[in-house]
């Protein structure tokens, strides 16, 4: 009786995780059908262009502050419409060091300002709420403090929101400054590639539930605003808020074309911890908004389910484990 159940058990347990393969080879497939789908960037006049605050949340880095500062500053946009806000909740000699970095651009006539906290309520999530009720921005982009933004970034995202009322997010490529460093460095570049470049282009170009990375995307405010704000509840604020905007109604796309240059974790325990944290946010947002999503009258079946397989892929793992 015992051995029944057993197999009862790892027959179940099997099934599951071939869901999960399943949904890989889906997604491949997807990918594969879509891939010379092109999706150009629309001709918006420069006058008309919206205003747009940029956002750089800031932790203690004090060694790639400096550079996603000026990154930030020589966005090639109107000047008239592009706001920066330095989002610094750092502890340590970054905070003086950004107050001055900040203070030599704005000698140079660039809108930009740090908004500091002494206490990191919320977090990062915590960070981009405050922010995001101090912006004047129509439309905000996001960037981590490990990024370098390209010049034309804005200039190849923000149109595409400007003509399709109904997107509230566009979400650039990972690019990596750092992939040949070490087998780890170039291991990660993989797996970040085939994220972006197979899974996230099968999503978009399918309609399936996608989400934003957490850095290198433009939100439209209103999408934010009326899909219930940054929320602090989940490690993974930027899965959550992608999936309930989604489950609002609003579409989110994913711009395979345009590459936004990062550094990787080059350290493993520091790759541990990004992994862990991912993980944990992942399968909280999964018991936050299962229920939701299923109810969503905005996303088909088909819809459902994918977004279902999406929000649980790391339970995978210990599906394995059992």
């Amino acid at each position: 009786m015992v051995l029944h159940a057993i197999a009862v058990l790892y027959a179940l347990l099997v099934l599951w995780l071939s869901a999960y393969g399943l949904h890989a080879w889906v997604l491949t497939g997807l990918y594969w059908w879509h891939r010379r789908r092109a999706s150009p960037t629309p001709v918006v006049p420069r006058d008309r262009l919206p205003s747009v605050t940029v956002q750089l949340p800031l932790y203690n880095e004090r060694h790639v502050a400096d550079r996603v500062i000026d990154a930030a500053a020589g966005l090639d946009y109107p000047r008239d419409r592009l706001e920066i806000q330095v989002l610094d909740d750092s502890t340590d000699e970054t905070a003086r060091a950004v107050v001055e970095r900040v203070a030599f651009h704005r000698r140079q006539g660039t809108d930009i300002r740090v908004l500091h906290r002494d206490r990191r309520d919320g977090f990062k999530a915590g960070a981009l709420a405050q922010g995001l009720a101090d912006a004047r921005g129509e439309f905000i982009a996001v960037f981590d403090a490990d990024f370098c933004p390209r010049p034309d970034f804005l200039l190849r995202t923000v149109p595409h929101l400007v003509v399709d009322p109904s997107l509230g997010m566009v979400q650039a490529r990972w690019s990596h400054l750092n992939a040949d460093y070490s087998p780890l460095t170039r291991a990660q570049a993989i797996a970040l590639d085939g994220h972006f470049v197979v899974e996230q282009t099968a999503r978009s170009r399918s309609g399936l539930p996608m989400h934003f990375n957490g850095t290198a995307g433009v939100w439209r405010r209103a999408c934010i605003e009326t899909s219930g704000g940054w929320q602090s509840d989940t490690l993974c604020e930027d899965l959550d808020l992608s999936y309930r905007a989604q489950i609002k109604g609003w579409r989110l796309a994913f711009l395979p074309q345009v590459e936004e240059p990062a550094e990787l974790p080059p350290q493993i325990l520091a790759f541990k911890r990004q992994q862990a944290r991912w993980a944990q946010g992942a399968t909280q947002c999964l018991r936050k908004l299962a229920v939701p999503l299923v109810r969503s009258p905005h996303l088909a079946p088909h819809q459902k389910v994918m977004g279902l397989l999406h929000l649980s892929g790391y339970l995978a793992y210990p599906l394995m484990v059992v």
